[in-house]
């Protein structure tokens, strides 16, 4: 079978996991996986059950005279997906894979299996010839998309099985197709949910008005009390734990070619708006956030119930940079509002659990100058550096667990519509994976035998 048709083969196993009634599918795709990798040569291949979806394990020593003596590298990725709806908005059904245009059309196709099987099919080759540079460990979930929310404890339940010098993602992308980037960071995330509570049960608004407080005026009054009319954050403390990014780091963010206007009108919105003092990059990458994601109370439907109505509420969520801390946010954020509370109502705060801290890879870590040495090969451009906007709870996982840094070296570009409609990778970017995870491992062993070892690696 080759190349493109045993990727069809991998992308037609429906591997949904927010959906119950495709566990099986999970569980053919965790199979076909285990499969694949034993005929690369990957050995010690195991699915590893976990209380949700399965994880697929696989390792192989360096093919040198002391494999003890170069780098552990453990790939990460996820062979679940995302629930393939609106149908009607795809141009070939999402789990029948077609290629058009050197795109492979399917869901799943860019996030995340079109980066799995070019890093089973770059170690087979190395395998095959005889000159893997590197131990390698393969971990592929098949809960990304949900929050993999076993991963922490399968770790800390196997964390000498997982144990490496670094971990590579093959989950996510690149700035663009011409220009290669490196994530530097990502943001955490707090999460909390305000109820306001007024009278027992709605109430007459025509006997009551004037009498009592309107939950739904005291939940905006709130919510109005916790930014300025200009974006910045007004809860006391909010700020406390914030590291300002370096001048090196925010020169090379300004080399990332952001058309502000392009971004605006692709937006939709009549002006950008922000946090004052930070350009835009600044307030979508490093700078913390406070937003309102769903409010609610009293009657919804069409025309008029003249309530008062009994209760209602906000969801909040954060983005947080370093070095905030996500239960202290929501400590202050619930003193900030029991501080606050309109006179005639209660307040309750609820926090959500799945909390993440932000996370940041050091400027001086050894392996930066590697991967840039990569990409500035593979694309013919020197890379930019970037930082996600949100949030990836695995890579504080691996740093807090293992100590152990990730790196992301997926190339997707970012009009592959993951999670959207009519998903695709282009096949020149599996290549590119392909060939890059290969010069990688080279140059990663050298880098590391440079240095005498783990010391700083």
């Amino acid at each position: 079978m080759g190349y493109i048709e045993e990727f069809f083969e991998f992308l037609s196993i429906p591997s949904i996991s927010a959906l119950p009634e495709h566990k099986p599918d999970i569980a053919k795709a965790a199979q076909w996986l285990k499969n694949r990798m034993v005929r690369a040569g990957i050995e010690d291949v195991q699915i590893i059950e976990t209380k949700g979806h399965p994880v697929v394990f696989g390792k192989k020593s360096a093919q040198t005279q002391d494999s003890a003596r170069v780098p552990t590298v453990l790939i990460y990725g996820h062979y679940d997906t995302q629930p393939a709806d609106p149908f009607d908005e795809w141009h070939s059904p999402p789990f029948e894979p077609e290629i058009r245009n050197g795109k492979v059309f399917a869901r799943g196709a860019a996030d995340d299996k079109g980066g799995i099987y070019p890093a089973i099919v770059a170690a087979e080759e190395a395998i095959k010839e005889e000159s893997l540079p590197v131990n390698l460990k393969f971990l592929f979930e098949g809960e990304e998309e949900i929050g993999s929310p076993a991963l922490k404890g399968l770790l800390r339940e196997h964390k000498a099985r997982f144990e490496c010098d670094l971990v590579l993602s093959v989950d996510g992308g690149m700035f663009s197709g011409q220009i290669p980037s490196i994530t530097t960071g990502s943001r955490g995330l707090a999460a909390i949910e305000i109820e306001v509570a007024g009278p027992q049960t709605d109430v007459h608004s025509g006997g009551q008005g004037g009498v009592i407080q309107n939950p739904v005026h005291a939940l905006a009054e709130i919510l109005t009390g916790l930014k300025d009319s200009e974006g910045r954050i007004l809860v006391e403390g909010f700020y406390d734990d914030v590291v300002e990014v370096s001048d090196e780091e925010l020169k090379k963010f300004a080399q990332a070619p952001f058309d502000e206007e392009a971004h605006r009108a692709r937006l939709g919105v009549p002006a950008l708006f922000g946090e004052p003092g930070y350009s835009l990059i600044e307030r979508m990458w490093v700078r913390p956030t406070l937003d309102a994601n769903g409010i609610w109370g009293g009657f919804q439907g069409e025309g008029i119930k003249t309530i008062i109505p009994s209760k209602a509420g906000c969801k909040i969520t954060c983005r947080l940079v370093p070095d905030q801390d996500p239960e202290t946010i929501c400590h202050v954020l619930e003193d900030h509002i029991k501080r606050h509370v309109p006179k005639g109502v209660g307040v309750n705060v609820t926090v959500f659990p799945g909390n993440s801290k932000p996370y940041v890879i050091p400027e001086n870590h050894p392996a930066l100058p590697v991967i840039t040495d990569v990409l500035h090969e593979l694309f013919g451009h020197e890379p930019v550096n970037v930082r996600l906007g949100g949030t990836l709870p695995i890579a504080p996982a691996f740093l807090d667990i293992l100590g152990t840094y990730l790196f992301f070296f997926a190339m997707s570009g970012p009009d592959s519509n993951a999670h959207g409609p009519n998903e695709f990778i282009r096949t020149e970017d599996m290549d590119r994976l392909r060939r890059g995870l290969r010069m990688f491992w080279s140059k990663y062993a050298g880098s590391y035998a440079k240095l005498g070892g783990p010391k700083g690696i």
